[in-house]
């Protein structure tokens, strides 16, 4: 199995100095985030001023990464698609459909967002589920016609804490978007209050872009490193060999400091599962 990790790990390191370590300890993959020293544009659950963002200088930061032999699957966006500002959802949606520009510029296959909450008012809330949820549908119509134009996915990560809280409700979305170009970015511990490891691979398998490698124990609102938390995670590696085998399984919520270890946990569990499958079939 191999395994990656998000680039916004390294909020302290230039784009060099991330892409020589991540591949000087032998990852494979990586999530792109403009979050570096020398990338300043990542903002979470917001935008950024991208006028500084030229295409060559995409194609800059994305070399460091690709000449030291590291994939990027996916480049990292995370804004906000519930704005209830109409004139800021827009401008939302312009800072997304021009981080998909850069994406397909550099042959990035899939960009990635949650479905976005207002501040101090995360979760589901009665009186304003159903126009939330039809904003949230709204932008990913227009996403999706944009990432078709562009020949690349969008890839949604929805949560227990949001307007899509499960796996059945995710797949519900993709359906109801009805385009090709929707995935989902799997992330378990953002389910796991409300969906068995079975369930989230029986409802979301097939729409897999790619999945967030972290943890969460089930009554907490933030999520952990792999194996600090609650998620069963032989019987995740299990499913995720059976099922989805070689989709990109990228580390979350490590740091510089640990990112080494906890990708050693998660190989030493796929190792214990390849030996129980093997002497599965063996009998």
């Amino acid at each position: 199995m191999d395994v990656g990790v998000v680039t916004r790990s390294f909020p302290e390191l230039t784009n060099a100095q991330a892409a020589e370590l991540i591949a000087s300890e032998g990852f494979r993959w990586i999530e792109l985030c403009f979050s570096q020293t020398d990338s300043n544009y990542w903002v979470y659950n917001g935008r950024s001023d991208l006028t500084g963002l030229s295409d060559a200088k995409s194609r800059a930061i994305v070399s460091e990464y690709r000449n030291r032999g590291l994939e990027i699957p996916s480049l990292g966006v995370f804004t906000n698609l519930l704005e209830p500002d109409d004139a800021q959802w827009k401008e939302n949606l312009a800072y997304f459909d021009r981080l998909m520009e850069i994406a397909a510029t550099n042959g990035i296959p899939v960009v990635a967002t949650e479905c976005g909450f207002i501040p101090g008012q995360r979760g589901i809330n009665a009186d304003a589920f159903e126009s939330r949820f039809e904003r949230l549908c709204s932008a990913l119509h227009w996403l999706t016609e944009r990432a078709s134009q562009y020949h690349l996915d969008v890839a949604l990560e929805a949560c227990v804490l949001d307007v899509v809280p499960s796996a059945k409700r995710a797949a519900d979305v993709i359906q109801q978007v009805g385009s090709e170009h929707l995935k989902v970015l799997l992330d378990p511990a953002n389910f796991i209050a409300n969906n068995t490891e079975e369930e989230m691979f029986a409802h979301l398998s097939q729409y897999v872009a790619y999945f967030h490698g972290k943890d969460r124990e089930v009554n907490a609102a933030k999520g952990c490193a792999v194996g600090d938390g609650h998620i069963n995670w032989p019987k995740f590696i299990e499913l995720y060999q059976k099922r989805t085998p070689g989709v990109p399984f990228i580390l979350e919520y490590v740091t510089r400091d640990n990112f080494c270890e906890i990708r050693d946990r998660v190989l030493a569990i796929d190792r214990e599962v390849a030996t129980l499958m093997h002497r599965e079939t063996a009998f």
